[in-house]
């Protein structure tokens, strides 16, 4: 990077002995500002600051601005929305980083900015610093807790690994697996470091997941996740948020195995099971099938010898049972010959007892009616108790009509409706209840009337007529009319 001199322009600087401003060029405001804006990035194309991240924020067009600080002075950042994704961490007031870019201007405020494209943790401190924060969150969440820990198959019948293709990690694994359980391995390859790893990473973890499982590819029943050793800065992949939730979401159990024994990334608290290196996640998946066949042919011989012992037993068991029970053929010997005496006896009553029921049988038949006979009787009974109901049945009902029609003429001179009919009139309020005294209808409340032929809607105007007393009418005299006296 060079610096440019700090001579002046020779473009802005007064002639000898001129007056200021005498022959010097004019400029607009734009032209000086384009000017200073080509300047500046011709000179500070490509630079690295490094300083403290303040006043971040995020636009709705997705553009990020922010401050670069140290104990001096303040640097204006923006990193346009195409660009931070890719920067490879998240940014966050108070971060101290290194950021890559150019410098530039805004002349609509007079200011100078650098334009930033890249952007990594400035120190092992402050990365520490980070996953601490980044740690206290997701424990905060309950994606470490160990009731979300699923236990690991037995013996999977498909394993897939999520790592590098080219790295000597797969092979690790794949020795192992090997020779301890030869099973079947889907790998899905990630970068495992750099810009866009963690993305893969997640995305293959959920992909893994997200499998119906064919003939072909089926389903894995564990997965490992696995990298070989480095730096803090080189595992950090595996400290990403968007990784540690994709393996904390995992519905197929997970070994984490990253790094070496003594390294811990955010991935070995969210994972169900931690591996202190790949080769260990693979002893971890699977038994020693030398081991499993020794075993179950230590317990298939036990299970002989037990299953000889058990017969053996039973069998002397059966064998003092025996000696106690007295020979079948002589307990058979006293049940035949009774036997034979009741077959012989059977035999001998064996006629009575078939004549004696068919001679009661005909004493019976005797005595009973032929079923033709008595149909007969009762169908004759059945039409004459027909005939009698129908007679009954007749009169009940011409009473009862006799009786509705009059109830009917009862109802019918009874109802309003005739009295419409002779010449009076139904009033009732809104409510449609009737009113049948004056007070209840107060002036100005809106009434219907209601006339033999149809209805009709009124307001009430003033007050009710107070009702006049009753005038007694005075008894005539004799001489006033009528009959006279007879006294």
């Amino acid at each position: 990077m060079s610096i440019p001199s700090q001579e002046s322009d020779d473009r802005f600087a007064p002639a000898d002995g001129a007056a200021p401003g005498g022959n010097l060029p004019e400029f607009s405001v734009s032209e000086i500002s384009q000017a200073l804006k080509r300047t500046v990035e011709e000179t500070f194309s490509r630079v690295r600051v490094r300083g403290e991240i303040s006043g971040l924020t995020r636009a709705a067009s997705g553009h990020m601005y922010l401050s670069l600080k140290d104990d001096k002075a303040v640097l204006d950042g923006v990193c346009w929305k195409g660009m931070v994704p890719r920067l490879g961490l998240d940014p966050e007031d108070g971060l101290e980083v290194i950021a890559t870019g150019r410098l530039s201007t805004y002349p609509g405020r007079s200011r100078y900015q650098i334009v930033i494209d890249a952007m990594e943790i400035a120190g092992e401190g402050a990365l520490l610093k980070l996953l601490e924060d980044r740690r206290r969150k997701l424990l905060a969440e309950g994606l470490f807790d160990e009731d979300r820990k699923q236990p690991l198959p037995y013996i999977p019948d498909v394993i897939g690994v999520v790592t590098s293709p080219t790295g000597a990690v797969i092979r690790d694994i794949l020795h192992r697996l090997n020779d301890r359980f030869p099973r079947r391995v889907l790998l899905w390859g990630v970068n495992v470091q750099g810009e866009g790893a963690a993305e893969q990473v997640a995305g293959a973890i959920e992909g893994f997941n997200r499998m119906t499982g064919t003939p072909d590819i089926p389903k894995p029943d564990l997965l490992i996740v696995a990298r070989g050793g480095g730096s803090l800065e080189d595992l950090w992949t595996f400290n990403e948020e968007i990784v540690v939730r994709a393996a904390a979401g995992s519905e197929i159990p997970l070994i984490s195995a990253v790094g070496h024994e003594t390294d811990t990334t955010l991935i070995d608290f969210a994972a169900d099971l931690r591996a202190p290196t790949p080769t260990a996640a693979a002893e971890l998946a699977v038994p020693v099938i030398s081991d499993l066949r020794a075993q179950l042919a230590d317990d298939g011989a036990r299970l002989a010898r037990s299953w000889a012992r058990f017969v053996s037993e039973r069998r002397t068991a059966l064998d003092g049972l025996s000696r106690a029970i007295a020979n079948p053929a002589r307990a058979l010997e006293g049940v035949s010959q009774r036997l034979d005496d009741r077959i012989g006896r059977l035999r001998l009553a064996g006629g009575r007892i078939a004549t004696e029921p068919a001679q009661a049988l005909i004493e019976l038949a005797g005595g009973l009616t032929h079923p033709r006979q008595l149909m007969t009787t009762k169908r004759t009974e059945l039409g004459g108790l027909a005939r009698r109901w129908q007679v009954v049945l007749r009169t009940m009902l011409g009473s009862r009509r006799a009786a509705l029609i009059e109830v009917s003429r009862l109802l019918d001179s009874l109802s309003y409706e005739r009295v419409l009919e002779r010449g009076f009139a139904l009033v009732s309020g809104a409510d449609g209840q009737a009113i049948t005294r004056s007070g209840d209808a107060t002036p100005g409340s809106a009434v219907s009337i209601r006339f033999q032929d149809g209805s009709v809607g009124a307001t009430v105007e003033g007050a009710a007529a107070k009702p006049n007393p009753k005038v007694r009418k005075k008894k005539p005299s004799a001489g006033e009319g009528g009959q006279g006296s007879l006294l």
